[in-house]
């Protein structure tokens, strides 16, 4: 296992779609142990390939280090809640600065482990918003595309003067 860089923003990998895994191998196993250990290095609670300029459709998250890590390959929400919740966000790629963003409270995800194997899983609250956020970023959509456009441009000046 290794840290790996983690891109910044602004970097165009942040909007970059990400291709679906083919391939079910030791290799995507290595990636998935090198996500883990960088996301808990940056720190993070999740974290996706694209994240450390790997665009392929693999994420994991980990909101409780006793529960463990979950790993999502090609996941896909098939079902969101029409009832929304609003919860602060923020990203191991803008480390330090987040907002408020509005999801879908509840949600059910459809993906392959890090076996291939199909899984299916209903997830609600903090959860729910950490798989819509990551799925996000697989899509090249950066959280702060999330924010109006006066929050935005707050947020990005806020990211310019700590990055200086």
């Amino acid at each position: 296992m290794a840290v790996r860089p983690i891109l910044q923003f602004p970097s165009v990998g942040l909007r970059t779609p990400c291709k679906p895994v083919d391939v079910f191998d030791e290799q995507l196993h290595r990636l998935g142990d090198d996500l883990l250990e960088t996301m808990r290095a940056a720190p993070g609670v999740g974290i996706t390939a694209a994240h450390i300029g790997v665009f392929l459709r693999l994420f994991v998250i980990e909101l409780d280090r006793e529960e463990g890590a979950c790993f999502y390959v090609n996941p896909e929400i098939t079902f969101a809640s029409n009832q929304m919740i609003r919860h602060v966000e923020g990203s191991v790629s803008m480390l330090g600065l987040t907002d408020e963003v509005e999801r879908s409270k509840a949600i059910r995800v459809r993906y392959r482990d890090l076996n291939g194997e199909e899984c299916e899983e209903e997830a609600e609250g903090f959860r729910a918003v950490c798989i819509q956020h990551e799925i996000d970023q697989l899509d090249g959509i950066f959280w702060i595309q999330r924010l109006s456009r006066l929050k935005r441009e707050r947020l990005i000046k806020r990211w310019d003067k700590v990055r200086k």
